[in-house]
């Protein structure tokens, strides 16, 4: 199964592996992002959580259903560039390693070093998502909307205020 794996992954072309992965990337967004929710709000709320199924109950009866929701945009916008770049920096730095290590085949010490690789750079896509989807899913947040959480991030901090949390992001 895993040969069949690779022998699609190489037969199809970009366009193809681009779109099945952003098809099962939101997918995966609107199936889950209840969840994210509730795990968020079970992390911001430091030591008194109920667990997960008794916050997303009072979530549901307290703000109602669609707050499991807000803040969906930002995931959602981010999925197409964050495939987009997972594939381009994968095949770059693929190449760049193959080369550099004067080898026609990928190996598996490669392998490893071009997903971590590619992998760190795509975290300089996902973090000012991350963070504007965070920021909304927080029970205490009054932003209007993703929007209005950027240009409070950037008046704020500036504009590499959009990138706390990239170590973290990074070494994950």
């Amino acid at each position: 199964m895993f040969g069949i794996f690779f022998f699609l992954r190489s037969a199809l072309p970009f366009i193809y592996q681009f779109t099945a992965g952003a098809i099962a990337g939101v997918s995966e967004i609107l199936c889950f992002y209840p969840l994210d929710v509730v795990k968020t709000r079970v992390q911001l709320d430091t030591g008194k959580s109920d667990g997960m199924v008794t916050v997303l109950r009072k979530i549901v009866a307290e703000e109602g259903f669609g707050r499991l929701y807000r803040g969906l945009a930002a995931p959602l916008m981010l999925e197409a560039p964050k495939r987009a770049v997972k594939f381009a920096a994968n095949d770059f730095w693929g190449k760049t390693y193959m080369n550099l290590a004067g080898e026609t085949k990928m190996t598996q010490s490669l392998s490893i070093a071009t997903g971590m690789t590619a992998g760190a750079t795509e975290s300089f896509v996902v973090v000012p998502f991350e963070l504007v989807k965070i920021r909304l899913q927080d029970k205490k947040s009054t932003y209007k909307g993703p929007l209005d959480v950027v240009k409070t991030i950037i008046r704020k901090d500036g504009a590499l205020g959009l990138y706390a949390g990239l170590e973290a992001t990074f070494w994950r």
